[in-house]
């Protein structure tokens, strides 16, 4: 996932400090939601030009873990600190693969969930990655690219290299605190995740794909899968029911998903998945889909599949699903909380529609505790 800024329909969502409150028809839409179930999350966040999605995503998705505990109502959890911790091991990974492995801006939520195993989690206030008005690190990536392709072409490497690549991630983004004080105590990294009572064997990441077999788990086959972390798999029915079912009970889901489609417009506010190809429809057609409750492509295993094989659903963008809510004609739809802002018609969030989720979704984190038992049993866990 590394998508950085897209110019993206109308009904929206305004964000009060921990929970968002759906308005109506903004834009000239015809689209009018009814919330179903609306979970806690802290303000929207703006990713800058930056393809750490996946870092953004994933700490709203652990800041709602805590509001849905209680354990905070004011916490910000520093993205950069993430990104920081996981560059070198990005780098080690491309350099002892011969360059034979991705390295770059993009990740997933495994690295969240890296992160928070071995290293810990930090406050904002305690690492901002130098930020300044917005994110930036493409003059960053310029040179750390260099630097590892330049090791992955050599024939042998001087050790000390990574004194290398540490010295442009401090340079650009800072060194990351050993220690820290937050509301008067004192902290490591570790001793904050472990009192945030944030634990990485809570979740799990799910995925529905008929090139592996189903109830087992298997190494998701997308570039920025850069560690080779598994995901569980299940069928398309069970796929949707954990994402639906984990939504009304009072979780959220950090979401992984393809956002190139034409059916998808962050500006407007709306994900859909139309009937027909696009090409299909003339340009009064086209324009009718955003302003109206439109007919949607019915998805199944078979298609999903077909999708992600002939690399028309690739793994984009993260993004951190809250809510759920459903349109006049009963169709239902995820409420998602982006990192691109503020700036559209919904106040940095959007309505995603279940065939689009179940069409050009590649994977979900969520809590283990949300999937029902039944399905848990099959998955093993």
């Amino acid at each position: 996932m590394r998508k950085a800024l897209l110019m993206g329909v109308a009904v929206c969502l305004s964000m009060a400090a921990a929970a968002q409150v759906p308005l109506t028809n903004k834009g000239g839409s015809q689209y009018q939601f009814t919330v179903l179930k609306s979970n806690d999350a802290f303000g929207v966040q703006n990713q800058g030009q930056t393809g750490t999605c996946w870092s953004f995503s994933g700490l709203s998705f652990f800041e709602s873990e805590l509001l849905r505990k209680g354990k905070s109502k004011d916490l910000n959890l520093s993205e950069m600190f993430v990104v920081r911790k996981m560059y070198p091991l990005k780098a080690a990974n491309y350099v002892r693969m011969h360059g034979k492995s991705n390295f770059g801006e993009g990740g997933g939520f495994p690295d969240d969930l890296l992160c928070l195993r071995n290293f810990g989690l930090v406050p904002q206030d305690a690492y901002d990655g130098n930020r300044d008005k917005t994110y930036n690190h493409s003059e960053m990536l310029s040179l750390l690219e260099g630097m590892v392709k330049t090791l992955g072409d050599a024939k042998a490497v001087n050790p000390s290299w990574q004194k290398a690549v540490d010295g442009v991630l401090d340079a650009y983004l800072g060194a990351t605190p050993e220690k820290f004080t937050y509301n008067g105590k004192s902290y490591t990294p570790q001793s904050f995740a472990k009192d945030l009572g944030l634990n990485a064997d809570d979740y799990v990441i799910i995925s529905s794909f008929n090139h592996h077999p189903f109830y087992s788990q298997f190494v998701l086959e997308v570039p920025d899968n850069w560690n080779w972390e598994k995901v569980y798999n299940v069928p398309l029915n069970e796929f949707n029911t954990i994402a639906e079912q984990a939504v009304l009970n009072g979780y959220t889901l950090a979401w992984a998903a393809d956002v190139s489609e034409k059916g998808f417009s962050f500006k407007d506010g709306l994900a859909i998945v139309p009937e027909k190809d696009w090409m299909d429809y003339n340009e009064k057609e086209r324009l009718a889909l955003f302003t109206g409750p439109a007919k949607e492509k019915a998805i199944t295993q078979e298609n999903r599949q077909l999708a992600f094989d002939n690399f028309e659903t690739q793994d984009d963008h993260g993004m951190h699903i809250t809510g759920l809510a459903k349109d006049q004609q009963g169709n239902k739809f995820f409420i998602v909380k982006n990192s691109w802002g503020t700036k559209n018609e919904c106040g940095g969030y959007f309505y995603a529609s279940l065939p689009y989720f179940a069409y050009k979704t590649t994977c979900f984190m969520v809590n283990k505790n949300a999937i029902p038992k039944e399905l848990a049993k099959k998955m093993g866990l």
